[in-house]
């Protein structure tokens, strides 16, 4: 049992390593203790994403309420033939991950079944279970017996989640728009995308960001190196989307280069080590 449970948390690993350099390396320079957790929960996530965005040519509704049964028996027995579910589960036990934030996350990656233009209050729906949430079953894995600090912490963590998901909405616009038909922001003609409309967008995003970075400077050591580089790779992410004219934002996917995220975990160490955030 042992290997296999070493084998699924692999499994786990080598998901978030090969979907997302940004982030594999956010939790490569957390403290060792927290990157299983780290890696269990995005590989769960992940699979979950896939579901809804990728397999178009399946039954997407059934396979996706297979993988919810799944995730809810493997928590309730402790384990799972699926490896990326099991890793998951044993993370939801070891770190006391509520089953509210579970049913959120599941219940907003189904909406993208079903939704094509979002309401104001589905999206804040769904933005709370597809991101804030997400970042809640981070926190609790920082802070899982520390439960007020946990509960100190939540208003900003959630606001983080929320400036990464609407810079991902941007980010993703063109994919989303064209190819899935999904309009996240309600009210938006993205065939007159306007400058208007997308300073009105980006001056929310920041001001999420600024909420969030309280929080960011409460963390304990141990982690706040990492979600500082998640936060500053999104900062430049969103610069670079603001200096894009609206056209230009429908017709490509924008991101940091390598060589800027270099820069950027150089920075972003040092500001951490010396307290500068």
């Amino acid at each position: 049992m042992e290997l296999y449970r070493k084998n699924n948390l692999d499994c786990s690993k080598i998901t978030t390593h090969n979907y997302s350099t940004s982030f594999s390396l956010g939790v490569r320079v957390l403290n060792a203790k927290y990157r299983v957790g780290i890696y269990s929960i995005y590989g769960f996530v992940r699979y979950a994403d896939e579901i809804v965005d990728t397999f178009f040519e399946q039954d997407q509704k059934t396979i996706f309420e297979e993988f919810r049964q799944e995730t809810f028996k493997a928590i309730e027995r402790k384990f799972s033939i699926n490896p990326i579910i099991d890793s998951f589960q044993m993370a939801v036990h070891q770190f006391n991950i509520d089953r509210e934030l579970i049913e959120a996350f599941l219940l907003s990656m189904e909406m993208d079944l079903s939704n094509d233009v979002y309401s104001p209050e589905l999206l804040k729906s769904y933005i709370y279970g597809s991101a804030e949430v997400v970042g809640l079953m981070c926190l609790r894995v920082f802070y899982y017996n520390e439960p007020e600090k946990y509960d100190q912490l939540v208003a900003p963590a959630r606001k983080l989640g929320e400036a990464f998901q609407k810079v991902n909405f941007l980010r993703d616009m063109r994919d989303d728009f064209d190819k899935k038909g999904r309009v996240y922001f309600n009210n938006i003609d993205f065939n007159n995308f306007t400058e208007e409309t997308k300073k009105q967008l980006e001056a929310e995003i920041e001001n999420d960001f600024q909420e969030s970075m309280e929080g960011i400077r409460q963390l304990k050591k141990q982690v706040r190196l990492g979600v500082y580089l998640a936060y500053t790779y999104y900062i430049h992410l969103l610069k670079e989307i603001k200096k894009a004219r609206p056209e230009e934002i429908l017709k490509k996917r924008y991101r940091v280069s390598n060589r800027r995220k270099s820069y950027l975990l150089v920075n972003a160490y040092l500001k951490n080590a010396l307290n500068l955030l």
